[in-house]
């Protein structure tokens, strides 16, 4: 995943890799390499043996010429849960390109949860991020991502800058779901294809069946938003969002994750504890 940034003194360059391993009943943080500002906290059991890590990233933001690596593994029948403390700020950069790269792999009978507060690109920003999750035999998954385009509570909007987003999900080689966003100087909001949104966002869940879809299209329902729907397509259950706010979408997910956790992740409904604060 080569791309040319600036040999800025100032910029981050960090990297962490996580190991997770099934020990006794219980999912250990066995590995933990670190470079740069990437850290996490100690993990957390708030509900028995699934263990629950917060990623923090400790600048506070993003700017040009950084370049982050996340790297997890979730092995044999592991329990994860993954998230953030606060929103992923990305700055406006007069040059270079931010970089944030995030590999998930999940191994036979592991389970993990990707589940960080939304992204959002300040007017100006140059950022390519690009998750890739990777999946082996029996495991399971859930994830989302929302990415604010601007600040629409502020009435900013991106008028500027470019951004490249890359979701991949593959199971045993194979993909499942291939995606990718760009928006550039002549490609914004009705011709990026967000219809004038600045949110976008994207739940999924594997596997899942018509049940499971059923259940998601039913919190839909419940909802405000129009341009929100669910499909299901070779188990990989995907939501998608697009509206005008981050915490519309946080709420639309959290509550689809909350009915699904348990069907089809065999965990009931346990919010991590920063969530509330």
């Amino acid at each position: 995943m080569a791309v040319a940034i600036a040999s800025d003194a100032s910029a981050w360059r960090g990297r962490l890799q996580l190991g997770f391993s099934h020990r006794e009943g219980r999912t250990c943080l066995s590995e933990r390499r670190r470079e740069g500002p990437l850290a996490v906290q100690r993990p957390f059991y708030p509900e028995g043996g699934i263990c629950h890590v917060y990623l923090l990233h400790p600048p506070g933001g993003v700017v040009g010429g950084d370049w982050l690596e996340l790297d997890v593994t979730a092995g044999a029948h592991g329990q994860v849960l993954l998230t953030t403390p606060g929103a992923n700020k990305f700055y406006r950069s007069a040059a270079p390109q931010a970089v944030q790269d995030q590999r998930l792999r999940i191994e036979q009978g592991a389970g993990l949860e990707w589940l960080p507060q939304e992204n959002i690109y300040f007017p100006g920003a140059r950022v390519r991020l690009n998750t890739r999750v990777e999946l082996a035999g029996d495991a399971r998954f859930a994830l989302w991502e929302s990415h604010s385009l601007g600040r629409p509570v502020n009435h900013e909007a991106f008028d500027e800058g470019e951004l490249d987003l890359r979701l991949q999900v593959w199971h045993d080689g194979r993909p499942l779901l291939l995606e990718r966003l760009r928006v550039t100087p002549q490609r914004r909001g009705d011709s990026a294809g967000l219809a004038g949104h600045p949110v976008v966002a994207t739940q999924l869940f594997f596997p899942a069946d018509r049940e499971a879809l059923a259940i998601a299209r039913e919190e839909i329902g419940s909802g405000e938003e129009s341009l929100t729907s669910a499909t299901l397509v070779d188990g990989l259950l995907v939501v998608r969002y697009l509206g005008n706010s981050t915490e519309k979408a946080r709420i639309l997910f959290t509550s689809i994750w909350s009915r699904l956790r348990e069907p089809l992740l065999g965990r009931r409904p346990v919010p991590p504890r920063i969530w509330a604060t």
